[in-house]
């Protein structure tokens, strides 16, 4: 038996009035997701229970079976796992993203935010932002005076590594959730200890303002990386073995560290696919291969498709719902057909691992649509693979328990959930 969990990140939403009250999963034309609907099972699922963040570092924990509300230590720490860098008890990660904040010479707490990821930056443009930065001299001795390092990576996504850090008592917000907002209420506060924090963005904002980097992507008509935005704080964590758990070892093909990092945590395979980046422009057709290069290595494989989820942040409605589309009839449709050609008996876990809303490009945390497909089981329930769908069906109230219910070899009915 192969065991496939699909992950479109972001992909459930609201109604939205521009589609005529229809959510962007109900106006995509994906034949091959619906027809797994109509002879599986659909129910609802609560990823992010509060009071934790509404977001993919809890989402895709409960989705790959561990409790967040047991092992959750912050975002930052499972994307560390995923590039490789080793915290060591008392240290403190933070996401640093590189976004752009409004042009101009104004205080930078007087300014909006425009993008978290500063226009989806990307490649050699980001990692010269990251290494201008750590070749200031002002903005490299502050980080030295706060025991602090910022590794380089070519991604808007670079990490902060505090050493005998403590953020107790610190408040940080996600950019993605704050898009068009002025920045100075949106800063760490939380007392004395958050001052070093908004220091290390404002000396951000100065190099980076008007650096050739920025500048060059400006010309070019992109956002410019005129900053960084430090959120997501966390200490060092270890998850349980997913052999242990579940008798099963496996691989997951994603674009991001979050996914990445979890899956490495559990003991997976993490598999990287040039050109793959996290946007609608993503190598679709160099994951479908290396998913389905693991499914004959292993019998779980994990393929995760952030492209909703960054869409959605850009405010790009109809790019949401092209990449749902094209998960269906890019991957998931072709991944089916190759499963039933080679005659593999299949199990399909999928799913949104939260909602990433129209309406205010921002996360939400409220129950999701799942979708369980056996090969060899027709249920002949019919319908779609839809939010109003999900909600007709069983309802978990705990997320870590579905991928339990995939390894199960009771039938999927509603009375089994």
């Amino acid at each position: 038996m192969k065991y496939l969990l699909v992950i479109g990140d972001g992909m459930a939403d609201n109604p939205v009035p521009e589609l005529g009250g229809k959510t962007p999963l109900e106006a995509a034309n994906i034949p091959a997701i619906d027809a797994l609907a109509q002879k599986g099972i659909l129910g609802n699922v609560v990823n992010c229970p509060k009071p934790l963040p509404a977001g993919s570092e809890t989402a895709i924990l409960s989705i790959f079976g561990c409790d967040p509300l047991r092992y959750f230590t912050g975002r930052s720490p499972m994307e560390a796992a995923a590039l490789g860098l080793t915290l060591h008890e008392g240290d403190a990660c933070y996401r640093c993203n590189l976004v752009s904040f409004e042009k101009g010479d104004a205080p930078l707490q007087e300014r909006h935010i425009l993008s978290h990821s500063a226009g989806s930056i990307t490649g050699e443009e980001a990692l010269e932002s990251i290494n201008a930065l750590n070749a200031d001299p002002d903005f490299a001795a502050v980080l030295r005076s706060y025991n602090m390092v910022l590794p380089p990576v070519a991604t808007f996504r670079p990490l902060l590594i505090e050493h005998h850090g403590d953020f107790s008592g610190i408040t940080m917000v996600p950019p993605h959730d704050h898009l068009g907002e002025i920045v100075g209420p949106l800063l760490p506060s939380g007392g004395e200890k958050s001052h070093k924090y908004t220091e290390i963005m404002l000396l951000a904002n100065h190099v980076l303002e008007h650096h050739p980097v920025t500048e060059a992507r400006r010309a070019r008509g992109r956002m410019g990386a005129n900053g960084v935005w430090i959120w997501a704080e966390g200490t060092a964590l270890t998850l349980p073995s997913f052999r242990g758990q579940y008798g099963l070892d496996g691989a997951v093909v994603s674009a991001v560290p979050i996914c990445h990092g979890i899956g490495v945590l559990r003991g997976l395979e993490k598999v990287e696919v040039k050109g793959a980046t996290g946007e609608i422009d993503t190598n679709f057709e160099g994951k479908l291969e290396a998913t389905w290069k693991k499914l004959n290595e292993y019998d779980f494989v994990c393929l995760h498709l952030e492209a909703p989820d960054e869409c959605t942040h850009n405010g790009d409605l109809p790019g949401k719902i092209q990449s749902i589309e094209w998960l269906s009839s890019r991957l998931v449709g072709p991944l089916v057909e190759r499963m039933e050609k080679a005659n593999m008996e299949h199990r399909i876990l999928l799913l949104s691992d939260h909602k990433t809303l129209t309406s205010t490009r921002g996360h939400d945390g409220d129950p999701v649509p799942f979708l369980l497909y056996d090969s060899r089981i027709d249920t002949g329930r019919g319908g779609a693979y839809t939010e109003t769908e999900g909600e007709k069906g069983p309802f978990l109230d705990h997320g870590y328990d579905l991928l339990g219910r995939l390894f199960d070899p009771a039938p999927f009915t509603a009375e089994t959930l």
